[in-house]
């Protein structure tokens, strides 16, 4: 991201009006054209600096979009648990994360468990799958993120 910002700011000259630029290319005296060119350079002024944002935000974000979209910097894995009593899941079911998250089941399994606020993590799987691991079970079913 650095580097795209460094490029972005290095290339102001390139947007430089194209009529300064041929109006110094017929000029015929070297000092005089180059006179011409810096003055076109001078002219163009640097944008603000950018600004880069925390980790805890980055990580925010990275876990608001979780489950969306694919990314090259993604993370592999976020952990939550569900609210109150859960009782298993069965195919096609939604289950509300505390997050505010929504999966769906989205493989044909089911499960049984018992309990109260159980911890979970969505990890990332081959080919681009989400699995959800629930606290308490070996199981892990195949999820779609719907909300």
């Amino acid at each position: 991201m650095r580097l795209f910002f460094a490029l972005l700011l290095a290339s102001g000259t390139a947007l430089a009006d194209d009529g300064s630029i041929l109006r110094c290319r017929d000029i015929g005296d070297a000092a005089k054209r180059l006179a011409c060119y810096d003055a076109i350079a001078i002219a163009i002024t640097p944008g603000a600096k950018p600004v880069a944002a925390t980790p805890a935000q980055a990580r925010h974000a990275a876990e608001k979009s979780f489950g969306l979209v694919k990314k090259e910097d993604e993370i592999e894995a976020i952990q939550s648990h569900i609210p109150g009593s859960f009782d298993g899941w069965e195919s096609r079911q939604h289950i509300k994360l505390a997050n505010g998250q929504v999966w769906q089941i989205v493989d044909d399994s089911t499960g049984v468990v018992y309990g109260k606020d159980l911890k979970v993590t969505v990890e990332r799987g081959a080919m681009g799958a989400m699995y959800l691991q629930i606290e308490g079970t070996r199981k892990s079913p195949k999820v779609r993120r719907v909300q």
